[in-house]
């Protein structure tokens, strides 16, 4: 697994987790490997981390999650979720209200990814 690393210190809690889970996780900074650096290492799964600033601002991410793309499964993170909407063509606003850390009810139609799960659910 390669994490981009955005110099957030969420990262390495990151690393831990897959790390449990039995992952190989090699870690690199966002401007320290290029795209090409990184399809050669040839990762079971790409994951970019939470990081400061905007998907404009995040390094190589943008362009690592394109080249990534039907390659190997990507993971975004905070910002790295929200590089990924960017690369696949979404935009990004701030929100009229901040969310870090607080719970939201969730509701959901119970299909795919929601199946099983009680409507609604507090995340």
């Amino acid at each position: 697994m390669l994490l981009i690393d955005k110099y957030d210190s969420f990262t390495y809690n990151l690393v831990q987790a897959f790390a449990a889970q039995g992952a190989e996780v090699m870690v690199y900074r966002n401007d320290r490997i290029s795209v090409e650096a990184g399809l050669a290492l040839k990762p079971t799964h790409l994951v970019i981390s939470p990081g400061p600033g905007r998907p404009d601002d995040a390094g190589v991410s943008l362009d690592m999650i394109a080249a990534f793309a039907g390659v190997a499964p990507v993971l975004g993170v905070c910002l790295g979720h929200q590089s990924i909407v960017q690369q696949q063509g979404g935009v990004i606003v701030r929100a009229e209200q901040l969310m870090h850390g607080k719970t939201s009810l969730i509701k959901h139609d119970g299909k795919t990814v929601f199946e099983g799960l009680s409507q609604p659910f507090v995340v």
